[in-house]
């Protein structure tokens, strides 16, 4: 067998890309790239459009409610959100935990902090759940904006559709982050990496959730502090 044949085996047995990466590893990668790109898309015409606006609603009056708010209680402006991105990126952390466990072959470390990743996106989720209906009950929705703009003149509806849609592709990569996790915490229950003898694909994983992660970052800034 030629050099150049046995070197093609080992690309598609698992072996190193010419970047000295692993081959899986470096698909995460160019995935992670191109989906940076649509994301990259959404808020740059976001940008576009927020500030080519005289007007804008002002996050601080939309986003002032919380769950168990009663009628004598006073707004919170972003304290609900707040805590979302603090349990997103507590989320980040038990997955950098689930990956080093992998590296040490430490199987019930991994299967832990898996679970506690995967409850910390569940927890985002049924968060942004919750935040998506009351503003629905206020009125807010795809072609509807009851919010007025700071300088209480009428708003367009370029607030809600970009904050529905950019939002929902979010939380859409959060929720398929948690199936991959739960499917990544099956696999560890079945001893699937600890027969590999390594637990790379909880690295890719992290890849993608840390990412996830990262994206809110900018989704926060842009819609609920500027």
């Amino acid at each position: 067998m030629s050099t150049a044949t046995t070197a093609t085996t080992k690309w598609w047995n698992g072996g190193k890309s010419p970047f000295n990466v692993e081959y899986g590893k470096l698909m995460m990668w160019y995935f992670l790239m191109s989906d940076a790109f649509t994301f990259g898309a959404f808020l740059i015409s976001y940008g576009t459009i927020r500030f080519s606006t005289n007007g804008w609603p002002d996050p601080n009056v939309v986003f002032q409610s919380y769950p168990l708010k009663s009628a004598t209680s006073g707004p919170a402006p972003l304290v609900f959100v707040s805590i979302m991105t603090f349990i997103l990126i507590i989320s980040s952390v038990t997955m950098v935990q689930a990956v080093k466990a992998g590296h040490e072959m430490k199987k019930n470390k991994v299967v832990m902090n898996l679970i506690w990743t995967i409850i910390g996106g569940a927890a985002f989720l049924s968060c942004q759940a919750w935040e998506w209906n009351h503003l629905h009950h206020e009125g807010a929705w795809w072609g509807h904006n009851p919010f007025l703009n700071s300088d209480l003149t009428q708003s367009s509806t370029n607030f809600t559709n970009y904050f529905f849609t950019i939002t929902g592709f979010h939380g859409f990569h959060v929720f398929s982050g948690v199936i991959i996790n739960i499917v990544m915490l099956i696999m560890t229950l079945n001893n699937s990496f600890e027969k590999r003898g390594h637990y790379l694909m909880i690295e890719k994983a992290g890849l993608y959730w840390h990412f996830v992660d990262l994206v809110w970052v900018f989704v926060f800034t842009c819609f609920y502090l500027i």
